[in-house]
């Protein structure tokens, strides 16, 4: 609880809201690229402590809003084959396809489990030797190292039956991207779990290229507010850096072992993202030395038509141009209980934050 108490105190939210209202003459938009941020940013109602200067934009910060449908069109084809199991985290398992989800398909009888770690997925395969299990790699640097691992255990324990299907992203070609594609971008909150893994090295080049700032933040009401405090200050002497918030867990060098997992296992390559199209050496793919355990290079598979849907405006509103409530679907014919799509299934999704906190 003091842990709770100390990030939640209101008495020191207020101070930084105060002081953010003091300070700031520019009107400016800040840009959280984290769901986690997007979620304690409505649930805690940070919005309305700020002044009319300081607007928060949501981006491109849920890995499972960022996938392609296409991704889940060929997980689906996989878990339609007899001789697959899925292997998944639960986020993902209701994210609709063009015609179905894995949702769905476990309903007809697909063997498709909900794993906590990757490492769940591990002992699926030692278990069921006669079967090739898939397990659905999703997220950015912060889940990443988690896949990599697995394939390393695997390829020493000769569980050539393990496969991972990578969709795992890095988060620094699309912050560039936005900013090239002349979003309306004056700071990013740098995300905090992505950071722990990378450090703060991988966005010097957002101050240094484009003249903006990047504060790593914190998820509690006291981290975010005083991160915005940090970005504003930043803002109005003119001095973009790179600042990390969120000491107690993030260091400047970030975890070396887990980068050093990450280089063994996946090398770049040019990926898709929702709103933002195809770039360059924004994913991550597995190396030719761990191929075998590539689901995508080991299990051919007929994969359907990917058909996007009609009306659903995820691509904007991960560009932060659009906003969750802009879109027409939004809380009437797309709801967490039957999503049109990614941005409301996702518990990072800012459709589903702004229909839990701010409908």
């Amino acid at each position: 609880m003091k842990y709770i108490d100390e990030y939640r105190d209101k008495g020191l939210v207020r101070l930084f809201a105060e002081e953010i209202k003091k300070i700031s003459t520019k009107h400016v938009k800040l840009m959280e690229v984290c769901g986690g941020h997007t979620m304690s940013i409505q649930k805690f109602g940070i919005p309305d402590l700020l002044p009319s200067t300081v607007e928060l934009i949501s981006g491109p910060g849920c890995p499972v809003c960022v996938t392609s449908r296409g991704y889940i069109d060929q997980a689906i084809a996989y878990c339609r084959l007899a001789d697959v199991i899925i292997a998944t985290y639960g986020d993902l398992i209701r994210v609709p396809g063009s015609t179905s989800s894995l949702e769905k398909e476990r309903a007809l009888g697909a063997d498709i489990r909900i794993v906590y770690s990757v490492l769940d997925a591990l002992i699926i395969a030692r278990e069921n030797r006669s079967k090739k299990v898939v397990f659905l790699g999703i997220g950015f640097e912060t889940t990443a190292p988690g896949s990599a691992a697995a394939i390393i255990k695997a390829s020493m324990a000769g569980l050539r039956n393990f496969y991972v299907y990578s969709a795992h992203k890095v988060m620094p070609p699309a912050m560039e991207a936005l900013i090239d594609e002349g979003v309306q971008i004056n700071g990013y909150l740098g995300p905090g779990h992505v950071s722990t893994i990378t450090g703060e090295k991988i966005y010097y080049d957002i101050p240094k290229k484009y003249g903006l700032g990047v504060v790593i933040s914190g998820f509690e009401p006291v981290d975010v507010m005083q991160s915005i405090l940090m970005l504003v200050q930043q803002i109005e002497s003119n001095q973009p850096k790179v600042e990390i918030q969120y000491t107690r867990v993030v260091k400047p060098e970030g975890n070396i072992k887990a980068q050093q997992m990450l280089e063994e296992v996946f090398e770049p390559r040019d990926d898709w993202w929702r709103g933002l199209g195809v770039l360059k050496d924004s994913g991550l793919k597995i190396r030719e030395n761990y191929q075998t355990h590539d689901a995508e290079k080991m299990i051919e598979v007929v994969v359907e038509e990917t058909i996007e849907p009609k009306g659903c405006i995820c691509g904007p509103i991960l560009k932060g141009i659009k906003k969750p409530k802009d879109c027409k679907l939004f809380g009437t014919v797309c709801t967490p209980s039957d999503p049109v799509g990614s941005c409301m299934v996702s518990n990072e999704g800012s459709c589903a934050a702004f229909y839990m906190y701010n409908r």
